[in-house]
């Protein structure tokens, strides 16, 4: 037996409605149904996977996050820069490979990373708050062979 793919991901949410509309509107995910369980939970399509949101007052964990791939970076940036606090600390981070993660709270206080694929098909100028992690912090020699999207063959 082994595993063939991931189904979906929960994660906490504070406000249960205010969690669901942030997913809805600013990365247009799709409310989908949902059954009822012993605390209030909503199910949201993120292409053929899903995102499941329950109801819990307990502060989110600090470093887990949730990545997500997005299909137009100018678009992602500027809704979620509209809709985020910098309580956290913004971040967008350029991997050694290229790929760009940019990282913000959700309302109930989640860390999420939006992934895109080629730093070079971004408006530099468009985004000041990104670094190239290997001008902080020494990489590996294989550190430009760590990518966030896996072939599947």
């Amino acid at each position: 037996m082994r595993a063939t793919g991931i189904n979906h991901v929960s994660i906490s949410a504070v406000d249960l409605e205010e969690s669901t509309r942030f997913y809805e509107d600013v990365l247009s995910m799709e409310r989908i149904p949902t059954p009822t369980f012993a605390s209030p939970v909503q199910w949201l399509r993120v292409g053929n996977m899903q995102l499941h949101l329950f109801l819990d007052d307990r502060p989110a964990r600090t470093r887990h996050h949730l990545g997500i791939t997005i299909d137009d970076f100018d678009a992602a940036y500027d809704a979620v820069k509209a809709r985020t606090s910098d309580t956290w600390g913004w971040q967008l981070v350029e991997l050694p490979s290229r790929q760009v993660q940019l990282y913000f709270r959700d309302p109930g206080d989640n860390l999420i990373e939006l992934n895109w694929p080629d730093a070079d098909t971004l408006d530099r100028s468009r985004y000041p708050e990104l670094r190239r992690i290997a001008d902080h912090i020494p990489q590996k020699p294989d550190a430009e062979e760590a990518v966030l999207y896996l072939s599947t063959g």
